[in-house]
């Protein structure tokens, strides 16, 4: 039941999945593998075992009873043997599937990629007055990891507060600095494109490079509601009236790959890192390695970061793919594709931190098969749901 709930909440009223009970195992090295096979729904799934097993043995040996039943010796040491297996099965899966993992990542190619994290404060992110000094503290930190020579330089979310390639002071501002340190960038960004008068606005990221002025772009495709559009402002145009002042971008192109020079890179901006079947559709799509840019100055000095950062850690895992992940505020860092937090920020400080990412091209069977475990769990929950229904209509008609 558990697991159903928390596979609906992943999707309905377009869908919250955070905070989930696996989450919590993020550092769990060896409990965490199962998810290449049934997601972070695996470990809610087990942590929801131990709690139910914990439950009724307090019932048990306190000689109540549970909605009028009695729990029986049997139903206690079910649970209990249930849970050793489970435990058991996961963690023998963990220790030889690590070891295959790591004989992976050591055979794959790498890459050399940057993060920058510029702690620019949510107050003024968006002053114009501040715009220039922000272009050059993120060349700045951009200079400071050019002597390591990294492949690609990642820039978190609107880490360029302006139209990109439109705007062309700053524009320009930003490619001088990219010619200095020779090297490609993702750099996060606000985007619009016109077509018969009408504009439509994106949350985009640029791929883009000494040479070429832009290689590709990226548009956020899981928006966040009342925050970059309104839901249902079509049929209830007096919804936009009361939210005025909430943004009213378009949403671009589910499991749209980049590509960048022999590999695909897959993108996801903000809290669409948080959504399974994103990831997943990136990875079906032959991205090589995760790229998630976000900006969490909204959370302040909260466990919001914190708790972001351990959701992304499961989309490396689920899809075997190595993760980077550059944030404004925090926390920034690398994943690779066992869940290792390979290297990681503090929280509101500046910060570029380079990493060796493995570019793995296998395909686990999460990525291929979905969240099959949690609808399986959502059938079961619906028939018993179904069952009830259909004794209780018999023994009213009686």
């Amino acid at each position: 039941l558990w697991v159903a709930l928390e596979y609906v909440r992943s999707f309905i009223f377009s869908g919250f999945p955070w905070g989930y009970l696996g989450h919590s195992q993020y550092s769990r090295l060896q409990l965490i593998q199962i998810s290449d096979i049934l997601g972070v729904y695996g470990l809610s799934a087990l942590i929801a075992l131990a709690n139910g097993t914990i439950f009724i043995s307090l019932l048990y040996f306190s000689k109540k009873r549970w909605q009028d039943k009695k729990i029986t010796k049997q139903l206690v040491a079910g649970s209990i043997i249930t849970l050793i297996v489970g435990i058991t099965l996961a963690l023998s899966y963990g220790h030889r599937r690590l070891k295959t993992i790591d004989s992976l990542i050591a055979a794959s190619p790498k890459a050399r990629i940057a993060v920058v994290q510029g702690n620019i404060d949510q107050a003024i992110k968006w002053n114009p007055a501040f715009q220039i000094d922000t272009i050059k503290k993120y060349n700045r930190l951009s200079s400071t990891i050019s002597e390591q020579r990294p492949d690609l330089i990642i820039w978190p979310e609107s880490a360029a507060p302006f139209y990109f390639l439109y705007d062309v002071k700053p524009s320009e501002m930003v490619f001088k600095g990219i010619r200095q340190t020779a090297t490609d960038y993702l750099i996060g960004s606000p985007s619009f494109s016109r077509a018969d008068d009408v504009v439509q606005y994106y949350n985009s990221a640029y791929l883009v490079s000494p040479h070429k002025k832009s290689m590709s772009r990226y548009d956020k495709t899981h928006l966040v509601p009342f925050g970059e559009y309104v839901p249902f402002k079509k049929w209830l145009p007096f919804l936009g009236k009361i939210v005025a002042q909430v943004g009213d971008f378009k949403a671009g192109q589910e499991g749209k790959t980049l590509p960048w020079r022999q590999e695909l890179l897959g993108v996801q901006i903000c809290y669409e890192i948080i959504f399974p079947n994103l990831s997943r559709a990136l990875v079906n799509n032959d991205a090589s390695l995760l790229i998630n840019i976000t900006n969490d100055a909204w959370f302040g000095k909260t466990s919001g970061p914190y708790q972001h950062f351990s959701m992304a850690v499961f989309r490396a895992v689920e899809n075997r793919r190595a993760l980077a992940r550059s944030a404004n505020t925090g926390i920034s860092g690398f994943v690779d594709p066992a869940g290792r937090v390979m290297a990681s920020t503090a929280l509101l400080e500046e910060a570029a931190v380079i990493g060796l990412l493995p570019m793995m091209k296998e395909k686990s069977v999460y990525t291929q098969n979905g969240d099959l475990f949690a609808q399986v769990c959502l059938a079961w929950v619906l028939l018993a749901i179904l069952v009830e229904i259909s004794k209780f209509a018999l023994k009213f008609r009686k």
